[in-house]
This record gives C-alpha cells, sequence and structure tokens, in this order.
C-alpha cells in the first residue's frame, strides 16, 4: 500500500512550484505554497527508489521573469546530474540516505587538547599501495587508517567531501550541500569509514564551504538574490571570489528568517546528525565575514553534537585572534602565521627572534588557549616543507635534517599540530597549480632510508605529544636566547610536574660543548632523542648543538 511521503520546497518569493517523478510517469503533480514560505504536496510511495525534481517559477534574473525550469531538490541527499534528477529512497515507509548501521559510536574520543590533525584529500591520498577499486575512495582511507594509527593521527581533517561538479577537484565549490561526493563512493562508504576511525579513536573533521557555491546551485536556479548577493561581496577583492557568495545579512522580515542562515544551519545539522562528524573546518571566514552568524551555527553545531565534544575551525587568512576570544565564535584558528614565519628560518632566509617567540607562544599574538590555534608547515593551498628547501638550493641530509627540526616545533609549540599528507615522510611535490588535476602522494617514497627515517621522527614526536601533558597545556617559557648564535630554548610544563625543554640551533654552525644558561631546576633529565640522560647544574646544561637541529629533554 505504502505510505504517504511529503515533498517540501522552500521558495517564499516564488509563484508556483510543482513535483515530477518516476512515481507520476513525470507527469506534474501541483504543490501548494503554505504562508511559512514552503511549497508541499504528499505521495503514497512503496519502498524503493524514485526519482524527481522539482518545476517552478524561477526568480533567478538570467531567465526571463516567472519562468518556468526543472531544479534538483536543494536538500537531496543524492542524485543523478546526467538526468539532473534528485533520488529519493523510502524504506518502512521512511525516507532514508542508506541502510548503514553505526558500530562505534560509543567508542572514546580525544579531547581538542590531545589532537594530532591529519588533513588529506580523498582522491590524492591513496594510490598503487592498495586495492585499484579502493584508489581516490573512502575505502582506500579505510585501507590505510592503520598506518595513520602507527603514525599516531589521532583526527582526521577531509578536504570538501559534497558533491562537486565533475569527477576531480580539490572540492571548494560546492554545488549539492546534502550530497557526498560520488566520485569518492557511496553514502555508506563515507560512514563506514567515520565509524572506523571512532573505532580506532580518530575523530573526524570536515570542510564547510559555506562562503560561496557553484554556480549550478539549485538556490541559485530557483532565486538567485535570496540567498546569495546580488553582486561581489567585496568587489575591491576580485582575487578572493571564487563564485556566487551566501548573503548572511539579508532578512525576510516577513517570514522573520534569515535565508541563507537558515540553510546553511540544516546542512550543518544533517552533517552532524547523519554522518555523525566531530568538527567542521569552517573555509574562507575572512571573506565571509560575519561573527554574528559564526556565533549562532557553530552553538547550533555544539548542541546538535552534545554530549560529544565538537570542534569549530577557522580558516582565517591572515590568521587573527578575534575570532576566538573571547568565547568565540570560533574554537580555533588555522595559525598560518606559524608557517609563514617559520618556514624562511627553516630555509636559512631570515632569523628574527621576538617573531619566532610570537608564533611558537601564540599568547604573545592574544590568543587565550592552546586550542585556539592549529599549527601546521603545510596544507593543501601551500608548498611543502621539502619543496620549500629545495627551491633553496637545499637537498639531500641537509634537507631532512631541517625537516625534523621543523618537526620538533610543530609538535612542541602551544598549540595543536596538524600535518598535510605526505609530510610525515617527505613528499615534496609541487602544490598543485590546477585543481582539476589529480596529483597523487608518492607513498613509494616511503621505502627509501631518509624518508622512512623522518616518517619514524614524526611518529615518535607524535607519541612524545600525546603522552606528555605539557606539550598539551597553555604553558610555554622562554629561558635563554642568543640571537648571534640564532639559538633559542623554551620550556613547556603542565600542573602534574610534566616537564619538556626545546634547545633548537637555528643556524649552520655546529654549536659543540653548548653552555645553556638558566636551565630549568631538575635532578634528572632525558634527552629523548639521545636517550640518554644528562644533568642540568647551577651554571646550566652543556651540549652539542649541530646545525638546523633542536634536542628535546623531558624531566624523568
Amino acid at each position: 500500500m505504502g505510505n504517504f511521503t511529503e515533498f517540501t520546497l522552500f521558495a517564499p518569493r516564488n509563484k508556483k512550484a510543482a513535483l515530477i517523478g518516476s512515481f507520476s510517469d513525470w507527469k506534474e503533480i501541483p504543490m501548494l505554497k503554505g504562508e511559512d514560505g514552503y511549497f508541499r504536496t504528499q505521495i503514497k510511495l512503496e519502498d524503493g527508489i524514485y526519482q524527481y525534481k522539482f518545476r517552478i517559477q524561477t526568480k533567478n534574473p538570467n531567465f526571463a521573469p516567472d519562468e518556468w525550469i526543472d531544479v534538483i531538490d536543494p536538500k537531496a541527499t543524492d542524485f543523478n546530474e546526467t538526468e539532473k534528477c534528485s533520488i529519493v529512497r523510502i524504506k518502512d515507509g521512511q525516507r532514508i540516505v542508506d541502510t548503514y548501521v553505526w558500530q562505534h559510536d560509543k567508542m572514546p574520543l580525544p579531547d581538542n587538547r590531545k589532537l594530532v590533525i591529519y588533513e588529506m584529500h580523498v582522491a590524492d591520498f591513496t594510490g598503487d599501495e592498495v586495492d585499484s577499486d579502493k584508489q581516490g575512495k573512502y575505502l582506500g582511507i579505510i585501507a590505510k587508517l592503520d598506518y595513520l594509527c602507527e603514525l599516531g593521527i589521532n583526527a582526521i581533517e577531509l578536504m570538501p567531501v559534497n558533491e562537486y561538479p565533475g569527477d576531480y577537484s580539490w572540492g571548494y565549490k560546492v554545488r549539492h550541500f546534502f550530497a557526498t561526493e560520488s566520485s569518492y563512493g557511496s553514502t555508506e562508504d563515507l560512514k563506514q569509514l567515520i565509524d572506523e576511525c571512532h573505532g580506532r579513536g580518530i575523530r573526524v573533521f570536515m570542510d564547510g564551504i559555506y562562503n560561496h557555491t557553484d554556480e549550478e546551485c539549485p538556490l541559485i536556479l530557483i532565486d538567485r538574490n535570496y540567498w546569495y548577493y546580488e553582486h561581489k561581496h567585496y568587489p575591491e577583492d576580485p582575487d578572493n571570489y571564487w563564485g556566487p557568495e551566501f548573503n548572511y545579512d539579508n532578512y525576510d522580515k516577513k517570514l522573520n528568517v534569515k535565508p541563507a542562515w537558515k540553510y546553511v544551519g540544516d546542512v550543518v545539522k544533517f552533517w552532524i546528525e547523519e554522518y555523525h562528524i566531530d568538527g567542521i573546518r569552517f573555509d574562507a571566514v575572512r571573506q565571509l565575514a560575519n561573527f554574528e552568524f559564526f556565533n549562532w551555527l557553530t552553538k547550533q553545531a555544539k548542541n546538535h553534537a552534545a554530549p560529544k565534544q565538537f570542534y569549530n575551525i577557522a580558516e582565517h587568512i591572515p590568521d587573527t585572534n578575534t575570532v576566538v576570544k573571547p568565547d568565540g565564535p570560533l574554537d580555533a584558528c588555522w595559525h598560518e602565521s606559524f608557517r609563514y614565519f617559520l618556514v624562511p628560518y627553516i630555509c636559512g632566509k631570515s632569523f628574527e627572534l621576538e617573531q619566532l617567540k610570537q608564533i611558537l607562544d601564540p599568547k604573545q599574538q592574544g590568543y587565550a588557549i592552546a586550542t585556539n590555534v592549529i599549527n601546521y608547515l603545510a596544507t593543501h593551498d601551500r608548498e611543502r616543507v621539502l619543496r620549500e628547501l629545495g627551491n633553496c638550493g637545499i637537498f639531500d641530509a641537509a634537507a631532512f635534517e631541517r625537516a625534523k627540526l621543523a618537526a620538533v616545533l610543530l609538535m612542541t609549540a602551544m598549540g595543536i599540530p596538524m600535518l598535510w599528507m605526505g609530510e610525515e615522510f617527505g613528499e615534496y611535490q609541487q602544490k598543485s597549480q590546477d585543481v582539476t588535476k589529480p596529483q597523487k602522494i608518492t607513498w613509494s617514497l616511503l621505502s627509501s632510508d631518509q624518508n622512512h627515517d623522518l616518517f619514524e621522527y614524526y611518529q615518535k614526536l607524535i607519541a612524545l605529544r600525546k603522552q606528555t601533558p605539557a606539550l598539551q597545556s597553555d604553558n610555554i617559557q622562554f629561558f635563554y636566547e642568543n640571537a648571534d648564535d640564532k639559538v633559542l630554548a623554551y620550556t613547556r610544563w603542565d600542573e602534574q610536574n610534566s616537564h619538556v625543554v626545546v634547545v633548537a640551533n637555528f643556524s649552520d654552525q655546529n654549536l659543540n660543548q653548548y653552555k645553556i644558561s638558566h636551565f630549568p631546576t631538575g635532578e634528572y633529565w632525558r634527552d629523548w632523542i639521545g636517550n640518554q640522560e644528562v644533568e642540568s647544574g647551577e651554571d646550566g646544561l652543556i651540549t652539542d648543538l649541530p646545525s638546523y637541529t633542536a634536542k628535546i629533554f623531558v624531566l624523568q
């Protein structure tokens, strides 16, 4: 017999709309418009899979006034792009996305302070090292989760997985916000990936693209200027325009609703409830530029995720403490200045102690706590460290030593560390200049001794960070500096007497039997890299500091 299934479309300024679908032999079924701006109709449907779309009198200025057009449902969770149809699944009389059953929802997940994040692009993360049917797909990531566990990663940040045009892209122009990118696999595959991550104690963050959309997003076809700015939000900044921009200022007085707020709020709620994500990295926060909206949206996200912890991360370049203080609107900001200043120091291009101290201690930049900043050396948008070094003529052993120095600073600075995929074993491909051309990471590099040694170094550093409360704290103090020798030493500690000292040499000179005065008192310190006990006397500590090297000392 079937149950009645309701189809709704929010389009307050459009005059008429109809539903057409495989269930009606593609004949129009009229939809009635309510006072709340929704068109509605109910259809009796047996369990099964159906195609449908809406036929509506558009308010898009690119069409004739009130011209009839067909559009995919803006809230479609699946669709057929070729046929320009939405897809609905009915099971037991209810709409469903799929039949996936979650297995690991009760597994404890790491606190924000304990995170070590790994940014990845689904299509480029896997290649020849997994079965051909898994390459570049969610299933390929699942096949390499043991590798990530071995490395020590406890959070992954997925570049956009919403449906975008074409079969390969970085994904930053979303067309369908409730649908997953079909070239990566099915919705069940994505849920299995997230579930398998949770089963291993790995949190999953997604890239949220809420500043702009693809030009053929259904909302644009329905009523462009209801959800979007009519013109560019910032016409004086054309380099940072990537497509039609949501208008978070627009307020519909008649319905007492902000249309863009409503739609994106529904998107975030859906992804938290349907896909069990643990956080969102909000793209282009500086361009979106509406803290009132973010304050509302991030609170909504945390409410939907409760009692699970949720992490709201801003991509705001240049980074700024204003997005996280005093109490938000977001929890963290990508700490672009960390990479921006540190990489030239590693490459030997410049050295400025006060600047270095500011990025290692973001409190000096106005950030309050460690979870307010995400530190990184590279991202999908930035060149990798070995590429930066190579561009400066630094290769082979010298490059890997400097990469290790950078890794120590990344893992011991105040803040949450993040790796861009492959950074841990010395991937050196140039940043992709074309976001529509695949660029698989080179897993075969791991068979090289130098690359594998770097992987093991990262592995040990990540383990140290995760098991050492001092490195997760807000406490950092610089106790020794010498601008001429290019040496800086700092201590990290917590209230339970966890204590770590880092001494870094940014010069090209080997500083043998180097004296570090004012070394913190403590009976026994262990040279973490050399794995041997050392003693600090009243005059400090004497140690060898090879060029472009950092030493770590842990209080025993």
